[in-house]
């Protein structure tokens, strides 16, 4: 349906991507993906029409039309929120008011044939608006914006008391209403809570048309996507699965990428042994020019850098008591509405516990009570003994001092800490080299959040209380976040849409909605398990990644049982101890041709000096050792380059069975 060929984009002299090839037709889930900064709003952009390549075509199926959903929220023009969704679809609301026009005609119709003809006209009409959803389009509607997670009593609201987060949530929904033939969806669950993204999740597997889309949930990304198009340096890799397939094959490429790189390097040795050893021999200077010309044309095999996980040496936080806090009879009000009751709540040491529930239940609310950044209405809250609360939400990014540098606020922060852990810590949050010097004012949304999460974890607290701490961070801003909270040594209590993250830290869900908070202790699997039992009146769905956490079940008390190898694995395996073996040899050969190139070297030392020689025959036997140990070494070498050729003969074939 949507096809693009060789699309190049540059802005000034930065590349971001060259000579891509995209295609999206019906049923096809691409997830784009790629480090901030790599291209992928720009590349939406270009496909939706709004930005113009600097090379490369977009075609489509005749009338395919596109829904561009972008990260900024749109203007609306001031009506309801129902209003907005239905005139999404502007042939339908066309017809509809052209039907309203034809029975208001027909009611005052004077004489049978205008009756008639009008009549006609009402007919063609309707069954026109059939055509595009007809008298079941409000339905529709509600349920898109049921599905988002607006109330029925929003309905009718203006767009105007809208937040930017429900302003996106409508956006998304007047997208969905419209049913393109293709979806490019930028971010879409940013301002999605978990009940949402579950929904649209559902939605997208139903969806006719194709889609295109960008998410920093990994979870989502594994539930959704069967293709990946990853905007990665110097290239663009093209993949049929979802996100963690992607993962697979990308470290299975790299590693054949790594033994292609070792081979070249070990054509790079051999070549220029020959080289040095030959380059002033008469009889060998045709060999030693082809040589050379060959490694001049050799194009280098170029590793991509992987992030890796980097061990984290926050301050050791004090030790508290086994009662972190404990709430008792909390009541909590916003005017006239009521978001707690009597609420009755204790975390002890060790507890890492994820808030989850639909927005509006009052997720945020009880952290701030937590924190003790909101007062209460009634009731205790109290804090347990040599307890030290760090409290992270979105305002701390508009704490950071825009003057300072990234280590200008570890160094407020942990003043205690030695230069080097500083910068150690902000290595690992992705800064390197003079990024740690940059000010404040000139980062990013994500490398501020990065700054304030690394000041955050750099504080000698043991509770640390988060409000929707990936905001603003890409996929390998999030693992990274995920490895640190991994590393702290106290409490964590959070908020975060981000499933991949709670799998990773919550060791206990606390559920809020309509003014309760459900404690399961436990992981966020056996805490969506529980809910699916509670509900087994009502139809299900199945959670997504289940069946990736679920154990093996292969009859051997979870060990691998012994299998028979096929006929390729026997293979393998042979030219793998074979290879072995070539290596071991090829390393002797070389220990060999070294000691007798020594020795030949100390001999050549004595030939330059003839009176150290005691008489003629001294002289001969000297000569006649040089000539065995010049033969020895010719055959070392001749064994050496023969070996050399059968080893990178077994990689290229055990190469060819890995692909295979």
């Amino acid at each position: 349906m949507l096809v693009a060929s060789n699309i190049s984009k540059a802005y000034a002299d930065r590349t971001l991507f060259r000579e891509i090839d995209v295609s999206v037709s019906a049923g096809d889930r691409v997830a784009l993906i790629g480090a901030n900064g790599s291209g992928k709003t720009t590349l939406l952009d270009i496909l939706a029409g709004e930005t113009l390549a600097d090379g490369g075509t977009i075609s489509g199926r005749r009338n395919t039309t596109v829904g561009y959903l972008k990260q900024e929220p749109p203007p609306f023009a001031g009506k309801s929120l129902l209003r907005e969704v239905l005139e999404a679809n502007g042939d339908a609301v066309e017809l509809s008011d052209r039907i309203t026009e034809t029975r208001h005609a027909l009611s005052s119709a004077g004489c049978e044939r205008e009756q008639h003809e009008l009549m006609d006209r009402l007919s063609v009409l309707e069954l026109g608006l059939e055509a595009v959803g007809g008298e079941d389009r409000d339905y529709e509607a509600k349920a898109i914006l049921s599905g988002l997670g607006f109330k029925e009593t929003d309905f009718a609201r203006d767009m105007s008391e809208f937040s930017g987060g429900w302003v996106m949530r409508a956006e998304l929904a007047r997208l969905l209403f419209r049913q393109p033939d293709v979806l490019l969806l930028d971010e879409p669950t940013n301002h999605l809570d978990l009940e949402a993204n579950l929904w649209f999740e559902k939605y997208l597997a139903s969806f006719q048309g194709g889609v295109m889309i960008t998410s920093h949930d990994r979870a989502f990304l594994n539930q959704v996507a069967n293709r990946v198009l990853a905007i990665e340096p110097g290239e663009a890799v093209h993949h049929r699965g979802n996100y963690d397939d992607y993962l697979v094959a990308r470290e299975r490429a790299l590693e054949i990428k790594e033994a292609a790189a070792a081979r070249q390097e070990r054509e790079i040795q051999r070549q220029m042994r020959f080289v040095e050893r030959f380059r002033y021999k008469a009889t060998k200077a045709r060999q030693v020019q082809s040589r050379i010309k060959q490694l001049e044309k050799m194009e280098i095999i170029e590793l991509p850098r992987a992030t890796r996980k980097v061990r984290y040496s926050f301050p050791e936080p004090a030790r508290s008591g086994s009662d972190i806090i404990t709430l008792t009879g909390i009541g909590k009000s916003y005017g006239d509405n009521a978001v707690y009751r009597d609420l009755n709540l204790a975390l002890e040491r060790g507890d890492r516990v994820a808030l989850v529930g639909p927005n509006g239940a009052g997720k945020s609310t009880l952290l701030k009570i937590l924190a003790g950044v909101l007062p209460v209405d009634v009731g205790e809250r109290k804090l347990g003994f040599n307890v030290a609360t760090t409290y992270y939400a979105q305002h701390v990014l508009d704490l950071l001092n825009p003057g300072n540098t990234a280590i200008d606020e570890l160094r407020a922060a942990a003043p205690a800490e030695s230069e080097q852990n500083l910068r150690t810590t902000l290595g690992g949050f992705l800064f390197s080299g003079d990024d740690i010097l940059k000010p404040i004012s000139v980062l990013s949304g994500g490398e501020k959040a990065r700054v304030a999460l690394a000041k955050m974890l750099s504080q000698p607290s043991n509770f640390l209380l988060m409000d929707e701490p990936t905001n603003h961070l890409d996929i390998a801003s999030r693992e990274i976040l995920a490895d640190a909270l991994g590393d702290y040594k106290g409490s964590i209590c959070l908020i975060t849409h981000d499933r991949t993250l709670i799998r990773q830290v919550a060791n206990k869900i606390i559920e809020i909605d309509g003014g309760r908070a459900r404690v399961f202790p436990g992981d966020y699997d056996n805490y969506l398990y529980r809910k699916q039992q509670e509900s087994a009146e009502a139809p299900q769905v199945a959670n997504p990644d289940d069946t990736q956490t679920a154990p093996s079940k292969n009859g051997s008390g979870g060990r691998k049982s012994r299998r028979t190898l096929t006929p390729e694995q026997e293979q393998q395996r042979a030219l793998t101890r074979q290879a072995r073996k070539l290596a071991e040899r090829i390393d002797e050969i070389g220990v060999a041709i070294s000691d007798r190139e020594a020795k030949s070297a100390e001999l050549e030392s004595l030939f330059a000096n003839p009176d150290q020689f005691n008489d003629r025959n001294q002289l001969e036997a000297t000569g006649e050792r040089y000539r065995v140990l010049k033969e020895e070494e010719q055959s070392l070498w001749d064994e050496w380059e023969r070996l050399s050729e059968e080893a990178e003969d077994i990689d290229r074939i055990l190469v060819g069975l890995k692909t295979d």
